[in-house]
């Protein structure tokens, strides 16, 4: 209670202090200050950059697995990426071989010449899938259907489209059951899909989409290959047993024997998410570190001060000595002062920090509009001022305690 009691009355003569010499004590814990702002400020914005990220990852599917033809290395120069390309068999036994996959689309990527009326758009991206294509990508119909098996099978001449196709080609805003000519066929609009904008940094305009039934795709060029195919997992954790079970599929389809290299790639959006997710609280740490380096700084600087003070107040001390003063009160008179003033720095650079993360949240098209000051960055940012404070503080505090009175009252 006696204890409580004294750094109560310092902490009022400490903040006396700081008020007295205002212009001091802000040049002394203008490190702190820095240092604190800094680490707050990089913190919440690698936060916030973070959640960008996953959430364009979230928009891809955490859940997609990509699978692709790849030309490895060795056959560089001897082989033909059109022979490592998948084939429609190889789609149907992943389909029906690999349990942990639920769904698989393959897709068929071409561009064509799309008309309505009298607009005409060149070059259209158009995209050739299976029905199953909207549940593995997530990309849902807004308007009228989406394709279905039969659509496929008997190679029908309708599309979906987006909504900047509709815009561009001054289509009604409810297209459904409207022509248009594609690659010079009349196809019928059945569906509007949703546009799904994947833009981590800002800016970018969303473009026209085309989507054929892949049957239709592939009979208007027969002679393209399928561009990928995307797949399903069952559940996020059966991300091994996939791989093994399309690897598996693929090189003995593929007839590979044990040491030739896989021609074909197998890529789940999972995976990168875990990595992402390692890779930033690594950079977190690390520019934590780097940044918090002028907290040492700071420290240094409300050490050389505190010195100043105990020789500034040497008459003091000796007075307050002389008269009962235990040099364990004394010692906390200069160690709470020390922490006081890192605190008050602290919190100054709080502020800062969070002022600068709210200016960064709103520049338009920011990729840190989801920054935001953690609860642990907070506590971080206390406890680092309210230690800086304690081990910068302790030197200045021992030495005042250990001041002999007669000496120190002797002091000019």
């Amino acid at each position: 209670m006696i204890l409580f009691r004294i750094v109560l009355q310092t902490f009022g003569l400490a903040l006396g202090q700081i008020w007295t010499n205002k212009v001091r004590s802000l040049l002394t814990t203008l490190g702190v200050i820095i240092g604190v702002a800094s680490v707050v400020a990089v913190i919440a914005a690698l936060q916030g950059l973070r959640q960008t990220v996953l959430s364009e990852f979230e928009k891809i599917g955490a859940k997609r697995v990509y699978i692709d033809g790849r030309l490895p290395q060795s056959m560089w120069g001897t082989g033909n990426w059109r022979d490592v390309q998948l084939k429609m068999p190889e789609i149907e036994a992943i389909r029906e071989s690999c349990p942990s996959i639920t769904d698989i689309t393959p897709e068929m990527w071409s561009s064509y010449a799309i008309e309505y009326g009298d607009r005409k758009l060149d070059n259209i991206p158009t995209l050739g899938i299976w029905p199953t294509w909207h549940g593995i990508v997530g990309r849902q119909v807004i308007q009228g259907r989406q394709f279905n098996t039969i659509d496929d099978s008997e190679r029908r001449f309708v599309c979906l489209i987006n909504d900047k196709a509709i815009e561009e080609l001054d289509l009604p805003r409810e297209p459904v059951g409207e022509f248009v000519r594609l690659a010079g066929r009349r196809f019928m609009v059945v569906g509007v899909v949703e546009t799904v904008q994947l833009n981590i940094f800002g800016g970018g305009e969303n473009a026209s989409e085309v989507f054929i039934p892949y049957a239709t795709a592939q009979m208007l060029n027969p002679h393209r290959h399928i561009s990928e195919a995307w797949a399903q997992l069952a559940s996020p954790d059966k991300v091994e047993d996939a791989k093994a079970e399309i690897t598996f599929v693929l090189r003995k389809m593929r007839g590979l024997s044990g040491d030739q290299e896989d021609t074909f790639q197998i890529e789940v959006i999972q995976q990168f998410i875990d990595q992402f997710n390692s890779l930033a609280k690594g950079i977190t740490a690390g520019a934590g570190g780097i940044v918090g380096i002028s907290l040492l700084v700071g420290g240094i600087g409300i050490m050389n001060i505190m010195l100043v003070s105990v020789s500034e107040r040497t008459r003091e001390i000796g007075l307050r000595k002389a008269i009962g003063a235990r040099p364990a009160v004394v010692l906390i008179q200069f160690l709470v002062e020390a922490v006081t003033l890192c605190l008050a720095g602290g919190a100054i650079g709080l502020a800062c920090g969070q002022g600068l993360i709210s200016a960064l949240r709103h520049i338009p098209d920011s990729p840190l509009k989801d920054a935001a000051v953690p609860a642990w960055a907070v506590l971080l940012a206390v406890g680092f001022s309210a230690g800086t404070g304690v081990i910068f503080g302790m030197f200045p505090a021992i030495k005042a305690a250990r001041l002999d009175p007669i000496e120190a009252l002797r002091h000019d």
